[in-house]
Parts: structure tokens; sequence; C-alpha cells
């Protein structure tokens, strides 16, 4: 039944996708993968290795599983770490992050398409990043006696509400997946309510507290090269509607506090240059970091910067003398804090932050981090930047929590791999 919906789905949605495709690069990336096309590398690769599958949406997802990877690398030397993405940005980053590791399209949730992978890969495991739970395929790896684990499990205040309407539809496939290594006890909680058996559930926590940005980043280096005595603001992750409200606020900011510049990293690709032409109208002197190599002149204070490339933004954080989060100013959940918590930056967020919920609980239990609204955000900026004594205490606060959470990875790569060895000792 399922499998018909999905297909019913995808009949009837057609011309939309189509459309999509035709204007839009992201939606034909991938596209003969998606369909069950395996590339033909895959094939070579996998050829009598013992291999593990990993899959992670997107940039998020893949930045949390790239050390995961690297973890289980150490402890099963001579496998093979097969990982996909969903999207065009993540496939990127793990190509760029993990360059031993082939790296695919996750295919449609369709019997054909996944069929495909399993017998191209004949994976001795399924890695499931956070909540990534696809029916056709936990089925299929099922029905292949193919063990699913879902690592960095989390159920967010949005979903659960849907999850519960739907757990008797869900409990089935949750039965099904061997393990599920939670991010706390709340989603362990929520785990079991929605149907996961008791037994099959952990808390190893979370695999982001554990995330460490590369400190030899390019970009990071040559933006800190062209920094001429200026205090850099670096503003993340940020959506649609959140720019115009930070551009407003900077007008206020580049007055009280002469020295700073601006740095806004847009969350997708797509809308890089829908944002270049925001700063244009602005009216304030502003680079492109895809082409600082190109222009010799410093940065100076009032200065605006478009960080244009993709996966550099968590190193760059660390030349920030005050960190935004995007995604908080609109109501979409926010984003990671702890990306620039980790390097002692102060961090500010908006008032939506669900996604994040349980981190900024924690960060705000050690008066590690300020919430503020949009009718106070240039207020509470400058404060920020003036205020050094402070903001330098609340960075180092930030940077205790990041600090005293880790550790979830050493946890989650021992978990996966005791599955591992039983599965093997099993199979003899």
């Amino acid at each position: 039944m399922y499998s018909s919906l999905l297909l019913a789905v995808l009949v009837v949605g057609a011309p939309y996708w189509l459309v999509r495709m035709a204007t839009i690069g992201r939606y034909r990336a991938g596209l003969r993968e998606r369909l069950g096309l395996v590339p033909n590398g895959l094939h070579a690769e996998a050829a009598g290795r013992s291999v593990v599958w990993v899959h992670a949406v997107s940039v998020g997802e893949v930045m949390a599983a790239t050390r995961l990877i690297g973890e289980l690398k150490e402890r099963l030397p001579g496998w093979l770490l097969a990982v996909s993405t969903t999207t065009e940005t993540g496939q990127r980053l793990a190509k760029e992050r993990l360059p031993d590791s082939p790296v695919f399209y996750l295919p449609l949730d369709l019997k054909f398409s996944v069929r495909r992978y399993l017998h191209v890969l004949r994976p001795q495991m399924l890695v499931l990043m956070e909540s990534e739970l696809w029916p056709r395929l936990i089925v299929e790896c099922t029905r292949d006696g193919i063990p699913v684990v879902v690592v960095n499990a989390r159920i967010s205040d949005r979903s659960f509400p849907r999850y519960m309407r739907l757990r008797r539809l869900w409990r089935p496939f949750l039965e099904m997946i061997a393990l599920f290594l939670a991010q706390s006890t709340e989603t362990a909680d929520r785990l079991i309510k929605i149907g996961a058996p008791e037994t099959s559930v952990r808390v190893t926590g979370n695999l982001k507290y554990d995330v460490q940005a590369r400190t030899d980043n390019e970009m990071t280096r040559l933006i800190a090269s062209k920094l001429s005595g200026t205090r850099l603001m670096v503003v993340g992750s940020t959506l649609a509607g959140e720019e115009e409200i930070l551009l407003a606020a900077w007008l206020s900011i580049r007055q009280a506090i002469p020295d700073a510049s601006l740095l806004i990293a847009p969350r997708h690709k797509d809308r890089f240059e829908e944002v270049l032409q925001l700063i244009r109208r602005s009216g304030t002197p502003f680079f492109r970091c895809s082409q600082l190599t190109q222009n010799p002149k410093p940065i100076v204070g009032g200065t605006i910067l478009l960080l244009d490339t993709i996966g550099d933004l968590a190193s760059v954080y660390g030349l920030a003398s005050v960190a935004f989060i995007g995604g908080s100013l609109v109501p979409k959940g926010g984003h990671n804090p702890l990306e620039p918590a980790q390097f002692g930056v102060p961090v500010l967020m908006g008032s939506s932050f669900e996604n994040f919920r349980e981190i900024v609980k924690t960060m705000q239990e050690a008066e590690a981090i300020r919430i503020v609204g949009e009718d106070r955000l240039a207020e509470t900026l400058i404060s920020m930047l003036r205020e050094k004594d402070d903001s330098r205490a609340l960075g180092e606060r930030g940077r205790a929590v990041f600090e005293a959470q880790a550790g979830a990875i050493a946890r989650t790569a021992q978990a996966v791999v005791s599955l591992l060895e039983e599965r093997v000792r099993t199979a003899r």
C-alpha cells in the first residue's frame, strides 16, 4: 500500500517536478541514481568488501556523520563505509569530507530502486541518521537480514504529534529496526511511545555536540588574512525573510560599532544571488567570499561579506566576535548553536529554536546563549560587541557546554560495532 501511494504521488506530481527540474538545477541532481541506476564506480568499490551503508540527508547530517564514519573506519579496518545523501549540498559536502567513501544519492523508496543498491552493496548494516525512516528501505533490509540502526535519533516537537497519530502504521516498521541510538532521554521516550521496542532504544547523546570544525579551512584563512583591525559578526544559515531584518539592524550596528564587519551565510545555495541583491540595495560596501582572492583590498569596518560557498561556515564561525544563528527569526526551528560555541564565540539566536530545543535549553541553563526577538536584535548585538568581557565569558560558557557534552561519537560507534560483531558471530 505504501509503495502504491508513493508511486501515485510521483505520477500525479510529475508535471510539478518536471517544471522544477527544468528550472532549478538541484532538482535534477542525481536523478539517475534516485531512480535506481547505480553509479558504475560503486560496483567496483563494493565488490568483495564488507560494507556499512550510511545515509545522511543534507549538510547538518553529513557534518555529524563525518566524524562518526572516521571513528567507524578506525574500529573496522578494511571495511567500506558507503554514504548516501538526499540533497545536492549534502552530496558535495560528503564528497569533500569523505574522499575515501563512495557517495551517491539515496534511491527513491520503491522496491525496484532500493533492491538495486542492496544487490550491489550487499551491506552488513544500514545506518540512518537522525529521523530518516524510509519504510521500503527498512523492509527490504529486514528481508535480507540486514540490521538497521538509527543513530543520533531525534523526534522534533513538530514531528511527534504526527508520529503519535500514525503510530499504528509506524509500529511495524519501528519494530524492524535493530537499534535506535537516541540524542536524549526525551527522544528515547518518544520513540517508545510511537512503537519502538524499549529493548531497542538507547541514549548515546547528540553527535552534534562532538562535531569539531576544521581549523585549517582555506576560506577561513583567506578571510582572516584580509580582516584589517575589524571585528567580525557572523550570521549563519539564514533563511528567506531574515536577511532583511538583519540588514535593517546592521544600519544601527555599523553606526554604533565602526570597527565591526558583517558576514552573512545563507543556508541554501540557490539564494546566494537573491541575498546579494538585498546587500546591494542596502548601499553597504560588500565582498563575495568566492571572489576574495581577486580583490587585494582589506576588509574594513562597515563591510558586509557574503559567504557564497558551501561547507565553510562551521570553520568561519571561529573568526567571529559574535555569532547569530539563522533560521530563528522566522518560524523554521533554527540551526545548531554549538557550531560557533565550540570556538568560545558568544552566541545569539532568535526565538524559533524548536529543532535544537534541547541543546538551547542546556545552553540557557548554563547562561551560554542569548535569545532575542526582532525588536531587540540591533540593541543586543551592539551590547554584545561593546561589552567585550561579558561576551567573552558568555562564549567560554558556551565552549564549556560543548566540551561537557562530548563523547557521543565514541559511544555511538561502539554500539554500532558491537551490533556488527554480534551479527558476524550469529552468522557463523
